[in-house]
């Protein structure tokens, strides 16, 4: 059953009975829905484009869709990437053209968890996007620039959906507790004031935490002598336990995977394995973690200790073949050995310098001595003429030059002092 349809609201959880009938009943959000902003000027003049609804649970990217429902005149058709296949995609594009040939009606399709959605499932609703045939309003919880198609992104408006301030979920609390067709007001309860912040702050910006924290105070709390449940900061403590950890997958997961690295590139053990059991803890993919473990092992440890790479590599296949929790200790070991390793960040300095030369245009030929000489008339043009054969001079090596004659002398690797690197530093000096 749809979540907007009359009785699955008659029947559902304070948070989806209380969802906002109209725009004005919204809370929250004031930066993209308040009075005079585009999206609410759209929504309210049923003008509405493509968009992108993106923000941490709780923060209204649902209510708003169901708002958007009740005020267009559009055929309004509601998904869930999880359960949604392909095949029920087309469908609904091809009724959706008959809709616009047939009546000039438009639709407009919700699809909430678009992230969810694989590319080819992206790809499918591309072309009716493009067109107009739908109007897609897509909700994801993770960064849209990191799980939708950038095709898809280019032809949708993005909005950003901020964590309720306190304010607003005292706001909404007080309208529960008060409304006695879709809320709590037939219970006569009463939140102690203490009660009331305890809730508030734990609910981190989540306004569905909140309100089943609150009904489920209201519910089971027997009322007084007087008739009257009393909701003391017991009561609410009992019911919000304590807020799961945020980490909504966007702004919030991208700064935690950067304090993790810095964490590993400042050598501070403990504090880059509290940041990885933070995120493993929130439910982020294991792989991911050790992807960055990967590219870290070169870019902040690098020739100090050429081990690290195998060690980061090492830890992917434990993954791989162990799954948590075990690989958790695999993962440790291997963060514990970033961060004790000594540190170089030549390898990335080198590439990085040589792209930038490059990029700005320093292009010379390649030298005739180190151009292929095993075609057919290569040494008619003289390929290959003046090479010395490193293997035939003493310790395998003899000088010559291999850059173009613009960068000769030019140099990108600069060893550091630090671990094996130092080794190599001292025999490029002698």
């Amino acid at each position: 059953m749809d979540i907007f349809s009359d009785q699955a609201i008659k029947y559902a959880p304070l948070a989806d009975r209380f969802r906002p009938r109209n725009i004005d009943e919204y809370i929250g959000q004031k930066h993209i829905i308040g009075k005079g902003k585009l999206l609410r000027r759209a929504i309210e003049a049923d003008r509405l484009s493509s968009i992108i609804l993106y923000g941490p649970p709780g923060t209204g990217k649902t209510s708003l869709a169901y708002v958007i429902s009740q005020v267009t005149s559009s055929e309004f058709i509601r998904l869930n990437a999880v359960s949604t296949g392909v095949k029920e995609v087309r469908e609904i594009i091809e009724k959706a053209k008959d809709n616009l040939a047939l009546y000039g009606k438009k639709t407009i399709l919700f699809l909430d968890e678009i992230h969810r959605f694989n590319k080819a499932q992206q790809d499918a609703l591309l072309p009716s996007v493009e067109k107009g045939e739908i109007i897609l309003i897509g909700a994801t919880t993770e960064n849209p620039f990191f799980e939708v198609n950038s095709a898809l992104l280019s032809r949708s408006q993005i909005f950003r959906l901020e964590p309720l301030s306190k304010e607003d979920i005292r706001e909404a609390i007080y309208k529960a507790l008060n409304d006695e067709e879709r809320g709590l007001g037939t219970y006569n309860a009463k939140i102690e004031d203490d009660a009331l912040e305890h809730i508030v702050n734990t609910a981190n910006g989540d306004l569905r935490k909140a309100l089943n924290a609150l009904e489920l105070a209201v519910t089971t709390t027997e009322p007084n002598e007087n008739g009257l449940i009393n909701i003391n900061l017991s009561i609410a403590e009992e019911s919000i336990q304590q807020p799961a950890i945020r980490y909504d997958t966007g702004d919030q997961r991208y700064d935690m995977l950067s304090a993790f690295i810095k964490s590993i590139r400042g050598s501070d053990t403990d504090a880059a394995i509290y940041w990885m059991a933070r995120m493993l803890e929130a439910g982020e993919d294991p792989k991911l973690i050790v992807r960055r473990l990967i590219v870290h092992a070169s870019e902040d440890i690098g020739m100090a200790n050429p081990n690290a790479l195998e060690q980061a590599i090492a830890t992917w296949h434990a993954v791989q073949v162990v799954g948590l929790p075990e690989a958790r200790i695999n993962m440790a070991q291997c963060v514990i050995y970033l961060c004790e390793s000594p540190k170089s960040h030549s390898a990335i300095k080198a590439i990085d310098s040589a792209l930038e030369d490059i990029r700005n245009g320093k292009l010379g030929e390649v030298p005739i001595h180190l151009r292929d000489s095993h075609y057919k008339g290569a040494k008619l043009l003289g390929h290959g003429k003046g090479y010395k054969y490193p293997h035939d001079y003493s310790n395998h090596y003899t000088e010559q030059e291999y850059l173009p004659k613009e960068l000769l002398g030019k140099q990108y690797y600069f060893p550091s002092d630090q671990g094996t690197e130092a080794k190599i530093r001292l025999r490029k000096r002698n």
